[in-house]
Order: C-alpha cells, then structure tokens, then sequence
C-alpha cells in the first residue's frame, strides 16, 4: 500500500468526487492530492518522452553535419536520459552534446576539404590565382555563413564571385601600366552574359551550388524546426478534465484496495487519447514533415550528389579560367569594341599572354566519399521514419506498462474504472475531433488547444520551405532555438551580407533567395523501468 494511504478498507468510505463510491481508504483531501500526483507524474513523463524525441532530432542532426559521432545513437544518447535521476540526467546530456560539437561538421568538413583542395587545383593558374587568392577564401567564407543561417542571397553571391574573377582575369591580361577605371571594368562585367568568357561552368556550378547548400541549409533547419515543436508541446499542461480521469485511471484502484490490479488496456487507451487529443492533431502535419524531410535527405544523394558538387567547385572554377585563357584574345577584342580599346595612355591592345594551366582536377568525389554520404542518408533516413509515428503511438506507449496484458485471459481481471472486470467501451480515434464520444474525458472539442494549433502552422510552413528547397528555391527564415541546431539568429550579422557592386549584372535565377523528482507508482512504473514501448525511438 502506498504511503499516505490507510492500510484498511472502510465500509463505510467518504463521498469521493472521482473515484466510483463503495467501500475505499481514501479521504476527500488524499484524493485530491492523489490527482494532483498523478497529473504531475503523467506530465513529466510527456515531457521525459519529449526530450527523448529531442534528443533523437539532435543525433541526427549531429550525424548529418558530424559524422565522427555517428555511431553516438539516439538510443545510447537517451538510455542515459532515461535511467539517471534529473539532474544526472541533464548532465549526462549537456557532456554528450560538448562531445559531439567538438568533432568536425559533416557538411562542413566536405566544405573544408573542398577549400582546402584550391592551392593545388588553382595554382597553375598562375596570377589569376595567386593575385586573388581573397577572393576564393570569400566565396567559400559566403557558402560557410549561408548554411550556418546568414541571410545571404545565394545566387548574387555566386554572381558576384564571377564578376570580381572576370575582373581579376582581366585586370591580369591587361598591360601592367593600364590603369582601368572603375566604369571600365563594369562595362567588361556587362560583357560576361553576352560573350560567356567562362563558359557554362559558371551557370553549372551557380546551380548545383545552389541547390546543394539550399536543401542541407533547409534539411538542418527542418529537424531544428521539428525539435522545437516538440519541446513546446510536450510543455502545455493537461486538463482538469484528465486530472480525473488520470486520478480514476491510476489510484483509484488503490483506494479500493486493489492496488496490483492494473487497468484494462483498452481503457488506459482512451484516457491517454482523450488526454493527448491535441497532440494527436499534430500527426498529419508531422508525417507530412518527416516525409518532406525523407525526400531532401534522399535528394543528397542523386546526381550530382552533394559531396561531388562540393569537391568539384575548384575543379570548375579551374576549367571556366582555363576556358577564359583560351578565348581572351576573342573576349578583348569584343570588350574594346564595346568598351573601347586600352593602352597605356588610354588606347592600343594589352600584350596576349599564353595560358599557364596544367592539368586540372577530378570533377568527380572519391568513391570513400560517396559510400559515406549513401551511409549517412540511409542512417539518417531510417531514423527519420521511426519517428513518424510519434504523436499516435504515445498514448499506446504510456500504457504499454500501466495498462494489464491485452490477452484474452486476463480481460476480466483488469481495472475498468469501476471495479475488476472487463472494459466494454470501444477505443476512441486519435486527434480532438474523435474524442466526441469519449467515455473516459469530457472533452469540448469546438475548443482546440492554441499552443498546439500554432505548432501545426509551424509545421506545415516548414514543411512547405523544404518543398521549395526541392524544388531549388531558397528559403527565407530565421533559425529556430539553438537547443537543436545550434546555429545563429539567421540575420545578416558583422556586416557579411551578399555585396551588392553598382552595375553589376543580376543573377541567373530570381527565384532564389536567399522541479522536484515525481514520487508514485505512476514514474516508477514507466520511468525507472524501460520505456519499452518507446524502442522505435531509442534504436
């Protein structure tokens, strides 16, 4: 028997306001406090399952952007949350998370490589390189800060890369006495879309940049978006309306002195869906999240796959030089025509200078890294789906320990609310609107929860950017809580915004954008025993 409660039946018990009347050895005030006990512990086992899915949305962020510590799984990461007290608990996650920003980002890492891949693939290039060597560090600077958040527009920043190279080209062919003006050197970059002195490489590279950066930006920004509607759904308060059924569901058993009769699944079922109504609305918007998120993780991996495209831009910015060099006696002479002729004083034709390239690099990546990436897509994709499930199985997942066996032996020797005998009433759907006829929880369902409705908008918008991102148009946004991602406000910060030159030509594609510890059989039971029933999260 449970401290607090006396060890003896009464014949003749108080009138209680919850449990069924009869014989009990319980007082008015000790029901009270038993609601309020049970509400609590149920409250913080939602949220204890909220953070575990927190925690699975952060591993697997953490194994997109560092795949050092892959193998750190959402299942090892949580065991630990689950089975130490809170405040060991939270250190145990604040020491995972340390060790796992310590390790280089995945994304990143392939863009480190990729940067630090120019010196050998660009050098041959002689001046065009070696007197310009800031303007590459910037381009890789912009790609840098865009996927961490920064309000970049992604297309002129590619742009503009190709306007200051053609300048730097240009400014390297001319005679060394030349003095180019400022309007000059702008009518020589008005040139560039007519005369296309790189090629197609530029217009290539622009878009499979694009669209690389746009999906891992929206992809890490989809599972930060994710993790933070789960924490504040997880944090909105039950109803009175479940406090007792909560009370009926959980103690009133013991009140009559059957405390190791345990309720009838059925009937467990529908307290926690008329509980977790609300949260059950959630399911539609969240599927369609997590199948959004499934075809970006998959979009990684189709030609040109991510880390090619990242490995190749040296090998691409290489081949438009290159191609430039072949045909800049062609280019200058239509640049003078246009812009009139140079010489030293102003007239006259700058020296012809042979190309100084060597061969250039692979444009493809290596085969170690494209098993990495298909490995990581699978991972990360197997986990995603695991999830998707989420706000329909919770309440089967809460009574997979409270709750009797389902089997047919011991449906007459459950709790039923009332007594020990079998539950009657069928399982309620899931979501608000189902709850019309719910015996257990008398529930209004014209009046939803707006904590939750909220939520489903930011979803839905989430969902709906990720769609864009597929489509490869930039999504605007502002990065949510650090809690997941980690990442900055979003905003324009230090002045690195995507410049903007005076008569520089407009990109390609307009489309882009950039308490106390719970005490009671209630924790006992799902807490301090594994969470079996919620496994799908922890593998």
């Amino acid at each position: 028997m449970m401290e607090g409660v006396p060890p003896s039946i009464r014949d003749e018990g108080e009138h209680l306001r919850m449990c069924p009347q009869g014989p009990t050895c319980c007082t008015g005030p000790m029901e009270d406090g038993l609601a309020r006990l049970g509400t609590q512990e149920t409250q913080d086992l939602i949220r204890e399952a909220g953070r575990s899915l927190q925690a699975a949305l952060n591993a697997l962020y953490r194994s997109f952007d560092c795949p050092t510590k892959a193998k750190l799984s959402s299942a090892i990461y949580m065991s630990h949350r689950v089975q130490r007290r809170s405040q060991r608990s939270q250190r145990g996650a604040e020491d995972s998370r340390a060790a796992l920003q310590s390790t280089p980002p995945y994304f990143m890492d392939l863009h480190a490589k990729s940067e630090r891949s120019l010196p050998a693939t660009l050098s041959p290039l002689g001046a065009v390189y070696s007197q310009s060597v800031r303007l590459y560090a910037d381009l890789y600077a912009d790609l840098r800060r865009y996927y961490r958040g920064s309000a970049l527009n992604l297309d002129e920043t590619v742009s503009e890369f190709w306007f200051r190279l053609l300048e730097a080209a240009f400014k390297t062919a001319a005679a060394a006495k030349t003095s180019l003006s400022e309007e000059y050197l702008e009518c020589v970059a008005k040139q560039r879309e007519v005369l296309r002195p790189f090629g197609e490489a530029p217009r290539d590279m622009k878009a499979k940049v694009t669209r690389a950066f746009v999906t891992a930006r929206s992809f890490a920004q989809g599972l930060s978006v994710a993790g933070e509607v789960v924490k504040r759904v997880s944090q909105v308060s039950l109803s009175p309306e479940c406090e007792r059924a909560l009370m009926k569901l959980v103690y009133c058993p013991h009140c009559r002195g059957l405390a190791s009769v345990k309720p009838c699944p059925n009937y467990c079922s529908n307290v926690m869906k008329g509980c977790l109504a609300n949260q059950g609305d959630l399911d539609a918007e969240w599927q369609n999240l997590i199948d959004t998120l499934l075809q970006v993780a998959s979009s990684f991996s189709t030609e040109p796959s991510v880390d090619v495209v990242l490995s190749s831009i040296p090998a691409r910015i290489f081949e438009a030089v290159g191609y430039l060099q072949d045909s800049m006696d062609t280019f200058t002479a239509k640049v003078y025509q246009t812009c009139g002729a140079l010489d030293e004083s102003g007239t006259g034709s700058p020296p012809s200078q042979e190309p100084q390239r060597k061969r250039g690099a692979s444009l493809t990546a290596s085969p170690t890294a494209g098993l990495r990436l298909e490995m990581q897509v699978a991972d990360l994709s197997s986990k995603l789906r695991e999830m998707q499930q989420y706000w329909v199985q919770l309440p089967a997942a809460l009574c997979s320990k409270l709750a009797s066996s389902s089997s047919s032996s011991q449906q007459d020797e459950c709790w039923n609310g009332m007594a020990r005998a079998r539950y009657l009433p069928e399982v309620m759907g899931d979501g608000l609107a189902n709850q019309i006829n719910n015996p257990e929880v008398d529930l209004d369902i014209t009046k939803p929860d707006m904590t939750i409705r909220q939520q489903i908008m930011q979803l839905k918008m989430m969902s709906n950017r990720l769609k864009n991102a597929l489509d490869g148009n930039d999504v605007d946004f502002q990065d949510a809580s650090d809690d997941i991602s980690g990442s900055g406000s979003g905003m324009c910060q230090t002045g690195h915004c995507a410049r903007s030159r005076p008569g520089g030509y407009p990109p390609d594609n307009n489309r882009v954008r950039s308490g106390a510890e719970p005490q009671g059989r209630l924790y006992r039971v799902l807490i301090l025993s594994p969470l079996a029933a919620l496994q799908l999260l922890l593998r």
